[in-house]
């Protein structure tokens, strides 16, 4: 009977210095900047930036605005463009929006224009949403969700919100799917503009 319980103890110790051992390799390889690169793009966490010299080609989207009016990718050419996909049904939307309008207040005047693509939503929603929320840069109303399906083939938008840089050249610099934080705009933002 000794004999059975050593050799249950001896078992569980050897069980847990096995999970154990697992546990740290996982920590060890996870642990540092988590970036993951393939020489064209970095990805970190939720966000990608792609390389200068291997960043896609925005397609030239046009829409019609929440207010009317026709816009179109093209015309901002020259400048850096934020393009964020939201809704105002969506909550990370909603909890991203301040940084957002802050973020245009802070870059509009250095030549960063920023535009919103309105998904699955009505225009009398979207724009009561803006309001409330201090955007004043324009959305685009894509209820039918076709300015996201002419972007997905360049780049992934597969959530709301996704934020898409487009750089001054009209390619993409980088992709942040989720609610964007204000440190990881602003570095985009940097990428974007430095490394044309």
């Amino acid at each position: 009977m000794f004999k059975a319980k050593r050799r249950t103890v001896v078992t569980v110790t050897a069980a847990l210095a096995v999970l154990l051992a697992g546990a740290l390799t996982v920590t060890l390889l996870t642990s540092g900047n988590g970036k993951a690169s393939d020489g064209n793009s970095v990805t970190d966490g939720n966000s990608v930036t792609y390389t200068a010299g291997h960043r896609p080609l925005a397609p030239d989207i046009t829409g019609t605005s929440l207010t009317g009016t026709a816009i179109k990718l093209s015309s901002y050419r020259g400048k850096t463009v934020v393009l964020n996909f939201w809704g105002s049904w969506c909550a990370p939307c909603r909890g991203e929006a301040g940084v957002l309008a802050l973020l245009d207040k802070q870059y509009g005047a250095k030549g960063v224009a920023f535009l919103g693509d309105d998904v699955g939503d009505t225009p009398a929603n979207a724009l009561a949403f803006t309001r409330g929320a201090g955007i004043s840069y324009p959305s685009i109303s894509d209820q039918g969700y076709a300015v996201v399906a002419q972007l997905s083939q360049v780049v992934p938008v597969s959530d709301t919100p996704t934020t898409v840089v487009i750089d001054k050249t009209g390619h993409v610099a980088g992709t942040i799917i989720g609610a964007v934080n204000y440190g990881e705009m602003t570095t985009l933002l940097h990428d974007a503009e430095v490394t044309q």
